[in-house]
């Protein structure tokens, strides 16, 4: 009977035991989960800039091998002799019929170049822009239509005399991201205004957006706040989101589960397509 009594007890210490170390494993791998979660956003950030960085690469190759242009030196100087000039014209043509599906033209004037940017999102052609660069050493802009809050001046310097390809490649990305941001935040202002409890506020470069909103337009209260921050002036999806609960009454218990899917959306999808998302949940 005491053997009995004793095989018991151990039994249940045993038993207790087990439990407590398995309680002990998975408390440690709930904090190990949300540790590996901030990892992962911090290389999500990461590759996606890896991956804007590569696409300059692909676009740079491809249009190279459409039109061998690598003996093309728009930044020498011009000499005086007619078959020289007539020389440097070709190859400036070259050069803009290697790059023309690319967004970019342009055509040969008495100076030197001027370069047209058209922008595009989604297939939507937006507003295009202008460089004239006037061709002797040094290089220089004589004039532009580019906004004077893109950083035209810090890529002049960066690119224009020592690869004069990467600074037409440059200025393109960070049009089109502008342009591209700006046409989400007009789709926003002009065709979901229903869901926005007062227009949109944005900054002139379109890199900070905030907005209160709501997921149904039939309803009063806006209960969302949104400030999306896009801190890579070469992207048109923004690399920060912050959604807060509005209003005075306690947090809705499925609150924090609206805020997650919310936040995902707005850093996958263009901004306008978010809330027609919101649309076909109805």
């Amino acid at each position: 009977m005491a053997a009995s009594q004793k095989h018991g007890v151990l039994y249940q210490l045993e038993r207790l035991e087990a439990h407590d170390q398995r309680s002990a494993r998975q408390q440690g791998g709930h904090q190990g989960q949300q540790g590996e979660e901030t990892k992962l956003e911090a290389k999500i950030l990461k590759l996606r800039k890896l991956r804007d960085e590569l696409r300059t690469k692909v676009k740079l190759h491809e249009a190279r091998a459409r039109i061998p242009i690598a003996n093309l030196e728009p930044y020498e100087s011009l000499k005086n002799s007619e078959e020289n000039l007539e020389m440097k014209l070709e190859k400036a043509k070259a050069f803009f019929q290697a790059f023309h599906l690319t967004g970019l033209s342009g055509k040969v004037t008495t100076k030197g170049v001027c370069i047209c940017f058209n922008t595009a999102f989604e297939g939507n052609i937006l507003d295009s822009y202008y460089v004239d660069v006037i061709i002797k050493k040094p290089l220089t802009i004589h004039r532009h239509s580019v906004p004077v809050f893109i950083p035209l001046e810090q890529i002049a310097a960066k690119y224009l005399e020592t690869n004069f390809q990467h600074f037409m490649y440059s200025l393109s990305e960070h049009l089109n991201a502008y342009s591209g941001r700006k046409y989400q935040a007009d789709q926003l202002q002009c065709g979901f205004s229903a869901f926005l409890a007062r227009p949109l506020q944005r900054n002139p470069l379109c890199t900070l957006l905030s907005f209160t909103y709501t997921m149904d337009p039939s309803e009063e209260s806006f209960p969302f706040c949104a400030r999306l921050v896009y801190e890579d002036l070469t992207t048109t999806l923004p690399t920060s989101v912050t959604i807060t609960y509005q209003g005075t009454a306690a947090t809705p218990a499925s609150w924090e589960d609206q805020r997650a899917v919310h936040e995902t959306l707005f850093y996958k999808n263009a901004l306008h397509k978010v809330f027609e998302s919101f649309l076909k949940v109805k």
